[in-house]
């Protein structure tokens, strides 16, 4: 075994290419809650930023996306308490599952190859991944606030490579962010699958000898 797998978690893992940001949009419009995309864009990106570096190690998955819900809840409606549970408990919800889904992929895939995750996250992403019974699978797993870098700097994909020993060449990510994902690995010179959310149905790969994927199953074809 001298080939690796690399993950993104959100979006990725968690959901078949669909960024926190959009889950947690499209969770408050399901709760009835009227905001222009724009306007919740900016409002979570302050309560995710906030999170950034501010939390401990230890900190769970749920409080994690219990404290996110509250800040994100907090811009939009002040003292909501009820519509922040509510949200948090869905997201949860929905990501257990998913995990679920991917569970027997991720045990295949360890058989055969050195599995590891490079995610831009708050600092405590092994005991997220502790939390969803995820850490057997994954020899390395590189948070940029624990790293002090983020994707795309190759740097970070380059350290999840060189902890797992195995050459660039051998490696392939899987994530559904192009601008942080597909370029970070092309800009190392790795391999790279594309998982597209329902925004880029459709999409090409960015390089010949790539691929596009609309779930997480069908990485192994590309393998």
């Amino acid at each position: 075994m001298n080939a690796a797998v690399l993950f993104d978690f959100g979006g990725t893992l968690d959901a078949d290419g669909v960024a926190w940001k959009e889950r947690f949009f499209r969770l408050y419009l399901d709760e009835g809650v009227e905001i222009a995309r724009e306007q919740f864009d900016a409002v979570f990106y302050r309560a995710d930023d906030a999170l950034v570096g501010s939390i401990s190690s230890t900190r769970s998955l749920e409080d994690t996306v219990a404290r996110l819900a509250a800040g994100v809840t907090e811009s939009i409606r002040p003292g909501d308490q009820a519509l922040a549970a509510r949200v948090a408990h869905r997201f949860l919800e929905a990501t257990g599952a998913q995990i679920e889904l991917n569970r027997p992929l991720l045990g295949r895939l360890a058989e055969r190859y050195h599995l590891g995750i490079v995610s831009n996250f708050y600092g405590n992403l092994p005991t997220v991944c502790d939390n969803l019974l995820l850490r057997p699978f994954f020899r390395v797993i590189v948070d940029s606030t624990q790293v002090g870098l983020s994707k795309p700097d190759p740097r970070i994909f380059r350290k999840a490579v060189e902890e797992l020993a195995v050459p660039l060449g051998a490696s392939v990510f899987v994530g559904d962010s192009f601008t942080r994902d597909m370029a970070g690995a092309l800009a190392v010179g790795m391999r790279h699958v594309w998982l597209v959310g329902d925004e880029y149905a459709g999409a090409e790969p960015c390089c010949p000898g790539d691929g596009v994927v609309r779930t997480l199953r069908e990485v192994e074809a590309f393998l």
